[in-house]
């Protein structure tokens, strides 16, 4: 029996180990290019560090308890809607270039259109995001309409950080053929390289990074408050939000983090944004450092001096034990008589950025 029980875990340890050799995990930095994550002032002791202290979980919990909790803890009755997800299916390929647009894809993902380019943010079109597929399924209605055969051309891929809600192997490679050039953190190129991008056609970027564009288009390459890592290695690579700049607008879109100074501090050095793109959903007060609250967005949003707000990071997964419309419904309260417009479309609806008198509905209100 000892014997018997020696070898099943060692056929498990191995099978483990095969499965984790899998390209969706991706490889590590090393080489040249973690020679160059060295370097990084932003990288210390072998992992990169937030500009403030952030634990992962707050005083009295941890990886263990929070996992404890998920498996036997009672769950929202509303985590997931019962109802289909709306969605609007817009002819990105019909858009003219020219315009300026925004749309949400669901959770983290947009498209934009800014400065005559083409541009996608955290592209995630698999039905579920996670290691599993039985993890994470995305909500009804959200994978059905967009896939990579809907995008056009990609002048600009951009990646936030590697998680899985964030960083998709399936929808990155069926993207491939149509992306032009891949704009990330420190270290994330090395999940590319491997799946099959060229060198050349990636560029990493440290916090405070200026990455000149053609056209007089900027992309700033900012500080967040988060974490990196898809399975068992924490912080290798670096996660980042970013700003937008051409002549004609700001758009700020602040990836996953907490809320931290970063925000003030990027509002004062750009002097304010015309739209701020931020994440609103996945929150939880036992992990209060790396997702904001709806009201810390309000605060964020304010100091960031942004005319309007666009949320994001909430109707397609449930991540956290929230209810599924509960951020649509806190950011909206939250930011009555405040200085900026709130923006709610829904997911594939246009945000057209010169059109000023556009409105949206309160879409979540319609369904169970």
């Amino acid at each position: 029996m000892v014997v018997a029980a020696v070898i099943g875990l060692g056929l498990l340890a191995l099978g483990i180990t095969l499965y984790l050799q899998q390209p969706k995990f991706g490889v590590l930095p090393e080489g040249a290019r973690l020679d160059r994550i060295k370097q990084s002032p932003h990288y210390v002791d072998g992992q990169f560090q937030n500009i403030v202290p952030t634990p992962n979980f707050s005083e009295g919990n941890s990886v263990a308890s929070v996992w404890w909790s998920f498996l036997v803890t009672k769950k929202e009755q509303r985590l997931i809607p019962v109802d289909s997800i709306p969605v609007i299916k817009t002819d990105l390929m019909a858009l003219n270039k020219d315009k300026d647009v925004i749309i949400w894809l669901g959770h983290s993902s947009y498209f934009m259109q800014l400065g005559g380019k083409r541009l996608l943010i955290d592209p995630v079109f698999s039905s579920y995001a996670a290691p599993l597929s039985f993890l994470n399924k995305a909500f009804k209605g959200t994978t059905s309409q967009y896939t990579a055969e809907d995008m056009p051309d990609i002048d600009y891929l951009l990646i936030s950080h590697d998680h899985w809600d964030h960083l998709d192997y399936p929808t990155i490679t069926a993207l491939k053929p149509k992306i032009k050039h891949v704009i990330c953190g420190l270290g994330v190129g090395s999940y590319f390289e491997q799946w099959g991008f060229e060198t050349k056609l990636i560029q990493e970027a440290d916090w405070f990074t200026v990455i000149k564009l053609e056209d007089n288009f900027d992309i700033h390459v900012l500080p967040a408050r988060h974490f990196s890592g898809r399975m068992l290695s924490k912080n290798k690579t670096l996660w980042a939000g970013f700003a937008f700049v051409t002549p004609e607008r700001r758009i700020f879109f602040s990836g996953d983090g907490g809320y931290g100074p970063h925000f003030k501090q990027i509002g004062e050095m750009l002097q304010g944004f015309d739209l701020a793109i931020m994440e609103n959903g996945q929150y939880d007060q036992r992990w209060p450092y790396i997702h904001m609250m709806p009201e810390e967005v309000v605060q964020a949003v304010e100091e960031l001096k942004a005319k309007a707000l666009l949320p994001g990071h909430a109707g397609k997964f449930a991540i956290a034990n929230h209810p599924w419309d509960e951020p649509f419904k806190r950011i909206t309260n939250a930011s009555q008589d405040k200085n900026y417009e709130l923006l709610t479309p829904m997911i594939g609806e246009s945000v057209e950025l010169d059109n000023h008198q556009q409105s949206f509905s309160r879409w979540w209100e319609r369904l169970e």
